[in-house]
């Protein structure tokens, strides 16, 4: 059976990072739901390109996911961070201890803000490192930083490394491997 993977995304989002989530989860088989927490399927991203999301993000609540993944952007990441029915998923999520990850302002904006990395190590956009303190987070630089369950990464030319990190968790060194060779990387 496939692994299913909700992505997240809004007005605002970071669509290099959204687009590279989806396309390498997606190159590994995954089930992947990109979930709308707009008032319609499509959103327009930080820098203007249109996304059209699967479902909007209410349709996701009853659902399970083997991970749930926030792209960054701003201010999509707080409208992300703003959305209940996309909170209350990643929160059960992590009292699940089932893989979250965030990448960009999103670690901070998102995680961090509703308690989401209390206690671990992680890494965000460099703008946003030294609030993840503020929030009890020990910031790192490194490009991909994996604590327990949760996967960070820093931003948009992070984005293949943190897809193919948290296609490693959920299929395995061999797939990913096999992703990244197909992809040149």
């Amino acid at each position: 059976m496939n692994k299913k993977v909700l992505i997240g995304v809004a007005d605002g989002t970071e669509e290099l990072e959204a687009v590279t989530i989806i396309d390498v989860l997606r190159r590994a088989e995954i089930d992947v739901t990109v979930a709308s927490v707009a008032p319609g399927h499509q959103v327009t991203c930080s820098r203007g390109v249109q996304l059209v999301a699967d479902v909007l993000m209410g349709e996701c609540v009853d659902d399970e996911w083997d991970a749930i993944l926030v792209p960054g952007g701003m201010p999509g990441a707080q409208n992300l961070s703003d959305n209940e029915a996309f909170v209350s998923l990643l929160k059960r999520q992590h009292e699940d201890r089932k893989t979250i990850g965030a990448i960009c302002a999103a670690p901070y904006v998102v995680l961090a803000c509703h308690g989401l990395l209390e206690g671990k190590s992680a890494t965000a956009y460099p703008g946003f490192r030294e609030e993840l303190k503020t929030a009890g987070v020990a910031p790192s630089d490194e490009v991909v930083v994996i604590d327990d369950h949760v996967i960070t990464s820093q931003g948009p030319g992070t984005a293949m490394q943190f897809a193919l990190a948290v296609v490693t968790r959920l299929c395995g060194e061999e797939v990913s491997h096999q992703v990244a060779d197909g992809l040149l990387v």
